[in-house]
């Protein structure tokens, strides 16, 4: 063999046994380059003697005179009893090949700080007393299974704990066959809105709530869905309004309309179901913080009133918002009729939750925790929800929507006495415009109620904030709360 090419740790050496140029100096060549392009760094230590000859099929010797010549030269130092390394002072120095500015592409870039949360964004749910015993044990559990890959439609003591808490929390009792693992939300609409663009042919039409969750919203023309506005109010969505032979599907949040806070009344679901059979249209229940319900009990899911063979509903649910964001999981639940056309995809796709996930959070279901965790956050939602009404009492021309449940509190802007549009300049910002710009400022992370509309057709008077109660410390929050309030004031 004329020429030896070997991976040495991470740079490739290069050896030509028929060149004119002895072995020794091409080895001391091909590390002085990968010192120069800083693919061996200061102080990394280079192989063995031995160990890079028996590598390369070469003599040892070779490698002692290449080594040896480097060392003289001042690229690699060694120390007796710790052998042979790239020399630590070269740190000093630039690389001799990397133009000055060109470091930083051969560099470990600093770690990227992750995003500290702005006290008052919504949709951020409080995290700080999840950890604790029951959380460490579901986890050192999960950890001993790392070798088992869970079946696509998810792990089935996962099925089984979720269609468990779906009875005890939500009042819905379906098997466990009827649930499929989701990495959250968002993954179980793109799994269906697939499946059903699959079997219909054409681009898909989805009505939304108007006003409604931007996320869902852009989700799903993110999988090519023609998107259309459907009126919402107080109560959810106006049913009595809603288009025959129009829409495939429909995204509501019945349980707690997204951003006015209203649950749809027993008599417009029944009239939405009885809708969907007539019309064949998938109606997704978006079940958007359903257990965060502070006074009286929740209504039962729209799943819970459909035919669990024929049905139309779709329900989805994560529990990123009732445990922690970074958990990525939830669930899809669905009619044997829709299943019939979700379980190929998804099986096709595989499964997007991680086994060790989906076994801790089987583990944290069985263990009961969930449901006093939820009741203690309860708990502490209400307080802040106390807190909201306290503090921004008084604030000229805002009112503070009635909260029910949920993480986010919503803040209408109302006409101020003796103000008068006449005479405005139309390029001044509006309220809502400079209240955000001051926020934003300070790093509040309260939204305007102007993103939440899919048409420009807001209700009258409709303007305002909305402002997450989850996200922070205590203390923090009330400080964000206290600073809210002095920008309301002088806007």
């Amino acid at each position: 063999m004329s020429e030896i090419s070997v991976a040495v740790g991470s740079f490739p050496v290069q050896l030509d046994r028929t060149a004119d140029v002895p072995l020794p100096v091409q080895l001391a060549a091909a590390l002085r380059e990968a010192i120069d392009a800083a693919t061996l760094r200061p102080g990394e230590h280079v192989p063995a003697t031995r160990e890079l000859a028996r590598r390369l099929g070469i003599a040892r010797g070779v490698v002692v005179v290449a080594y040896e010549q480097l060392v003289a030269e001042g690229y690699l130092a060694a120390t007796h009893g710790r052998g042979t390394q790239v020399n630590p002072a070269l740190e000093l120095t630039e690389p001799a090949g990397v133009a000055r500015g060109e470091i930083s592409a051969v560099s470990d870039p600093e770690p990227e700080a992750a995003a500290r949360p702005e006290p008052l964004a919504p949709g951020l749910p409080i995290t700080d007393s999840v950890v604790g015993p029951a959380w460490r044990s579901a986890w050192r559990d999960a950890a001993a299974h790392v070798d088992v890959v869970p079946p696509a439609l998810g792990d089935p003591a996962l099925r089984r704990e979720i269609a468990e808490h779906l009875r005890r929390m939500r009042g819905t009792a379906r098997a466990a066959s009827d649930v499929i693992v989701t990495a959250g939300t968002r993954d179980g609409l793109g799994v269906l809105l697939t499946a059903l663009g699959g079997t219909r042919g054409r681009e898909l039409v989805i009505g939304v709530e108007d006003p409604g969750l931007p996320s869902l919203r852009g989700a799903a023309q993110r999988y090519g869905a023609n998107i259309v506005a459907l009126p919402a109010d107080a109560e959810g969505l106006d049913t009595s309004r809603l288009p025959d032979g129009l829409l495939d599907a429909v995204i509501v949040t019945p349980s707690h309309q997204y951003p006015l806070g209203g649950s749809l009344p027993l008599p417009r679901r029944r009239e939405l179901l009885a809708w969907a059979r007539r019309t064949g249209v998938v109606v997704v229940e978006d079940d958007f913080d359903s257990e965060l319900r502070y006074t009286g009990s929740a209504l039962p899911t729209l799943a819970a009133l459909d035919d669990p063979q024929h049905g139309s509903v779709v329900l989805l649910g994560t529990f990123s918002r009732t445990i922690a964001p970074g958990l990525a999981a939830g669930y899809l639940l669905a009619p044997a009729g829709l299943r019939a056309r979700l379980e190929p995809l998804r099986r096709e796709l595989g499964g997007p939750v991680s086994g060790v996930v989906q076994a801790a959070l089987a583990g944290y279901l069985a263990s009961g925790e969930l449901r006093r965790h939820t009741a203690r956050m309860l708990r502490r939602y209400a307080a802040r929800r106390d807190a909201v009404s306290e503090v921004l009492a008084g604030a000229a021309g805002v009112r503070v929507r009635p909260m029910d449940g949920g993480l986010h509190a919503v803040l209408e802007f109302l006409p101020r006495a003796g103000a008068s549009s006449i005479g405005r300049d139309p390029d001044a910002p509006t309220r809502e415009e400079a209240v955000l710009a001051a926020a934003r400022a300070d790093g509040l992370g309260v939204q305007g109620l102007a993103g939440y509309w899919q048409r420009g057709e807001r209700a009258p008077g409709m303007t305002g904030l909305v402002a997450g109660m989850g996200g922070a410390d205590d203390a923090e929050f009330a400080r964000a709360l206290a600073r809210l309030r002095s920008i309301l004031d002088d806007n």
